[in-house]
């Protein structure tokens, strides 16, 4: 599979800026093998049926955007800006840093009188490993400080940030701090959504994936099935999977809340469906052909064009009718990325 098969236009008035108010307000289409139909995300209560279970991802989005200065033994003090993505460590982190290429381990990164790391190691892929010397708490506490909410590069703001992107950009059911992404499909409920999906009958599960910024980065193989995933944690307990197999035992669907929770619920299936446990790192990279084992609902919202997160969805949909449903997604005005709209998609059959 060529990554061009994945690609597509998109006006850049599209790409959503702000979320919508209320939340639930925001559109929903609705595509299944039958076609496409228009809503609202406050409908999603009547579009499943009761006993179906949503699974969602309580994962907390740290202020992970850092710019401070970079101190060598040179002499030099340059302006730097890092990104952090994935815990190596407590304390210790993987991070985006720019200008990354004239970073070297010994390093000093001053953010703040009181706040800092040094360089401990250079990736392959330009990612440098930041010590900061810390527990997790105390870093969790300089960042939500000293850090920027790491809104993706598609959302224009002043390097400061915006203060509303504290909450805006943080999901209802954010608890575990570790996400430099929201789960963004999570960012469309309310307290009185959730009230009339209860009312219905309709249960929900949480489980945790710790979104890396490695989400926004494109598909930049010529070949699909040569692209590599950036590693991600996650943990599903035993109260979630013992509901997700109470739920397919009863006839019931599975309704992932967003990529993430279908990523690592996939992952921690095993070949007959059967949902286990889970604590660890996953790095599934699903593309047409993969074989579905636990998940039969997405909601998910519009993803980047030759994105991972596009070619999961079209794995999941089919390739055809996911290129249908964004081109009339698009002609309809519908809000693209982290902000914008949402859909909801139903598995295309087994072959």
């Amino acid at each position: 599979m060529k990554t061009d098969d994945f690609d597509f236009e998109l006006p850049r008035e599209l790409i959503a800026q702000h979320p919508a108010v209320p939340r639930h307000a925001a559109k929903l289409l609705q595509v299944t093998a039958d076609g496409l139909s228009d809503h609202r995300v406050s409908a999603l209560p009547d579009l499943l049926r009761p006993g179906d279970l949503l699974v969602t991802n309580n994962t907390k989005v740290i202020p992970a955007r850092l710019t401070g200065r970079r101190l060598n033994a040179g002499g030099g003090n340059a302006k730097v800006e890092a990104t952090l993505h994935r815990e190596a460590a407590p304390g210790r982190w993987w991070a985006f840093a720019k200008p990354a290429r004239k970073l070297r381990p010994g390093d000093s990164l001053v953010f703040a009188a009181d706040f800092g790391c040094r360089v401990e190691a250079k990736g392959m892929e330009g990612e440098v490993l930041l010590d900061f010397a810390s527990s997790r708490a105390a870093l969790i506490q300089a960042l939500e400080r000293y850090g920027v909410m790491p809104l993706p590069p598609y959302i224009r703001r002043d390097p400061s940030g915006d203060p509303a992107d504290r909450t805006d950009y943080q999901t209802l059911f954010a608890k575990t701090p570790g996400a430099v992404a929201a789960p963004t499909a999570s960012l469309h409920f309310t307290e009185e959504l959730l009230a009339a999906l209860e009312a219905r009958g309709i249960g929900r599960a949480e489980l945790t994936l710790h979104v890396g910024a490695g989400t926004f980065l494109p598909v930049k193989t010529d070949d699909v099935e040569d692209h590599k995933m950036h590693l991600e944690w996650g943990r599903i307990d035993g109260e979630t999977a013992e509901a997700v197999t109470r739920t397919r035992a009863a006839g019931g669907r599975v309704v992932a809340v967003g990529t993430t929770s279908l990523r690592l619920l996939e992952s921690a299936a095993d070949d007959s469906g059967r949902l286990a446990a889970f604590d660890g790192e996953t790095g599934l990279f699903i593309v047409p052909g993969y074989r579905f084992k636990v998940v039969d609902l997405l909601l998910t919202n519009f993803h980047l064009p030759r994105s991972s997160l596009f070619i999961l969805v079209a794995a999941f949909s089919g390739l055809a009718r996911m290129q249908a449903a964004y081109a009339y997604a698009k002609a309809a005005g519908y809000r693209f990325y982290s902000y914008g709209d949402a859909c909801l998609l139903s598995r295309e059959a087994a072959a």
